[in-house]
């Protein structure tokens, strides 16, 4: 009983926090605050890789983030019978399209000639082929593990990037966007947790 009230509490507060802003609304986000930033990650003191720091790798790696979250949670959607899954399925595809759209518009700003990558590489692409064919006892076990999994990696790129990266305007997108990854990766934990 616990465990769900959790659960849907986390799933209540993301779907709040992932909720676009009125239309009409000119006032700026507050800012997260100082424990929710990238740089509160222990990932930021960790020295960043020099292919994390440059602008062209870290828009490769965050695309093919996006595009495994989006094609994941699409499986999951078709294949989980787990609510909790399923409405985190639903918030990965709109949360992770949002963050697609909200890179494209870093890199246009920063005046940069770059181009997130059409497809998923190799290895991600036999990670997801695994999903599609696993038994329908372990699906959401083994979706769950790759969204903690993908979510900590995300998340270590972006408080990274955002300590190191090269260019401002994509730095200024890693920064803000940890504190979702942030909020995805403590959901994904929850119903992990809630499923072993």
């Amino acid at each position: 009983m616990n465990r769900s009230l959790i659960i849907v509490g986390a799933l209540a507060l993301l779907a709040a926090c992932n909720k676009a802003p009125n239309a009409d609304s000119t006032a700026q986000v507050p800012a997260a605050p100082a424990s929710a930033t990238p740089d509160a990650n222990p990932a930021a003191t960790i020295p960043t890789p020099a292919n994390e720091a440059a602008a062209p790798d870290f828009v490769q790696k965050a695309a093919v983030g996006d595009m495994f979250e989006i094609q994941s949670s699409k499986i999951a959607l078709d294949r989980s019978t787990n609510r909790d899954v399923k409405d985190f399925a639903r918030m990965m595809i709109t949360g992770h399209t949002k963050t697609t759209a909200e890179l494209k518009a870093a890199i246009k700003t920063s005046g940069q000639a770059l181009t997130p990558p059409a497809a998923l590489p190799d290895d991600k692409q036999s990670a997801l082929d695994e999903l599609k064919k696993a038994d329908a006892k372990d699906f959401d076990k083994k979706y769950m593990d790759a969204q903690v999994d993908g979510h900590q990696q995300a998340l270590d790129l972006m408080a990274r990037y955002a300590k190191d990266g090269d260019v401002a305007a994509i730095k200024d997108f890693a920064a803000k966007t940890g504190p979702t990854v942030q909020r995805h990766l403590d959901t994904a934990k929850a119903i992990q947790g809630a499923l072993s």
